[in-house]
């Protein structure tokens, strides 16, 4: 997919509140989540109202970033294992986020998923977070599919 394409958000979830992810969300970080070879890839700009202190972003935003483009690619990543073309409602069940340098607010910055491992119904994913080619955070998490009857089956609607 290329970076003409729409995202995955845009394209399954057009609708979507999420505050990390949602299109439809007008507050909110909007990351824009693309396939792109092995990987599934976004870039991403912090506003000066996202830092921790001077000149470096917030944690919090840190981890936000990190936890929906890892859920996105899982659903990309149970999708093809499937077989399928819809993308299936995933949640985070397990997430850990090492934060390795400082991360600067003025950068471009790119996240980078890859699986580790994906089943029918759940994938492992690690992602990395970089500013101009530098590493400053990376995650693993576990991300499942949910059913009919979950809060979240929906929220991609």
């Amino acid at each position: 997919m290329s970076k003409l394409e729409k995202s995955l958000q845009d394209r399954y979830a057009p609708h979507s509140i999420c505050f990390g992810c949602g299109p439809a969300n007008k507050h909110g970080l909007r990351i824009k989540s693309r396939p792109s070879g092995d990987y599934v890839v976004a870039d991403w700009k912090p506003k000066k109202y996202h830092h921790a202190f001077k000149e470096i972003l917030s944690g919090g935003i840190i981890s936000t970033l990190l936890d929906c483009h890892s859920n996105w690619s899982a659903a990309y990543y149970i999708m093809k294992k499937r077989g399928e073309t819809e993308i299936p409602p995933t949640v985070t069940a397990q997430y850990t986020v090492t934060f390795l340098k400082p991360t600067p607010i003025d950068k471009m910055l790119h996240l980078k998923a890859k699986p580790i491992n994906v089943y029918d119904n759940k994938a492992e994913i690690e992602t990395t977070l970089e500013a101009d080619g530098v590493i400053t955070a990376k995650a693993t998490g576990i991300f499942v599919a949910v059913r009919e009857g979950h809060p979240a089956y929906h929220r991609w609607e």
